[in-house]
């Protein structure tokens, strides 16, 4: 089997700008949350296809809690970045944005989706480990260890 080389965070990171449309709006004149949803799991497989050099696919994701309203016109930045990193999966944190026009930014969304990369046959295969540069990129690496060990105790409680 190849040796993966390690990857550090910056490798794989993405950002993504959307203005929201009248077609991406809800019956309440909202962001449609399906639309989010949609955004924020392609910022995660762009950063899991460039972390793994694979196609991948969504495993979970652990929350999507709306924190701001979002309406048209609103310029919405979706930044994403590997976290934590298993023997085939890949945690991803998305973070969204709500920016003004003078450039201030409030939080609308932080989720963590655990994606999973997929060799030619779509079985999962290893991903590269990750290089941790900075105390927070080491704090994330706990954080994600953390989360990742209360993902499988629900996975044992069937929760």
């Amino acid at each position: 089997m190849k040796e993966l080389t390690p990857k550090r965070v910056a490798d794989s990171r993405v950002e993504q700008i959307q203005i929201v449309l009248s077609s991406h709006i809800n019956g309440a004149g909202r962001l449609f949350g399906g639309q989010l949803m949609e955004w924020i799991d392609i910022v995660a497989g762009v950063v899991a296809r460039r972390h793994s050099n694979h196609n991948t696919t969504t495993a979970s994701i652990d929350n999507l809690q709306f924190k701001e309203a979002v309406y048209l016109n609103n310029t919405l930045v979706l930044f994403g970045k590997v976290t934590y990193v298993g023997k085939t999966s890949m945690e991803v944190q998305v973070d969204t944005y709500v920016e003004s026009l003078g450039g201030s930014r409030k939080m609308v969304n932080s989720a963590h989706f655990v994606m999973v990369a997929l060799d030619e046959n779509d079985h999962p295969t290893p991903a590269p480990t990750l290089i941790l540069e900075n105390e927070q990129e080491e704090a994330d690496w706990k954080a994600g260890e953390r989360r990742n060990e209360l993902r499988r105790q629900r996975r044992l409680e069937q929760y």
